[in-house]
């Protein structure tokens, strides 16, 4: 996506009128066209509109990569897998990272642990209360 879309995206979610939007592009750069703007221009406008509370977004729904890591991939099958069984009440990814972190850094909850930045014997013990809690859960389900 270029400049001159996000430019666009951020007038419209910030909610500027044309005026509005004139006037910032004026003061930042001197020149009232994103066309007539050099790139180093449009970069400098679109700086001073997340300054004003702009925000990019990932699209709703687009999926993140699958990790090359088998055992990263595994971690997160395994979640799903426990969420659809009932052994976890929410299967977010922020749940999930939680979950992580009482492994990776038991009772300091400032740390934040991405479960896709785990080395792989940080993620076994993970891995193997995952399916543990798995087992517990078909158990349930099958008993």
């Amino acid at each position: 996506m270029n400049t001159i879309q996000i430019i666009n995206i951020a007038k419209g979610q910030l909610g500027l009128d044309e005026d509005t939007y004139r006037a910032v592009l004026v003061r930042v750069t001197g020149v009232a066209s994103l066309r007539q703007m050099s790139e180093r221009q449009r970069i400098d406008v679109l700086d001073e509109l997340k300054r004003r509370g702009f925000k990019i977004r990932q699209k709703a729904g687009r999926p993140l990569p699958p990790s090359s890591r088998p055992y990263i991939r595994m971690i997160h099958a395994l979640w799903k897998s426990c969420h659809r069984a009932g052994a976890i009440e929410d299967g977010s990814r922020g749940a999930l990272r939680a979950f992580c972190r009482r492994f990776v850094a038991p009772g300091d909850d400032t740390v934040v642990v991405d479960p896709d930045l785990l080395t792989q014997a940080q993620a076994s013990p993970i891995i193997e209360a995952l399916k543990k809690m798995e087992a517990r859960a078909q158990g349930r389900r099958d008993g």
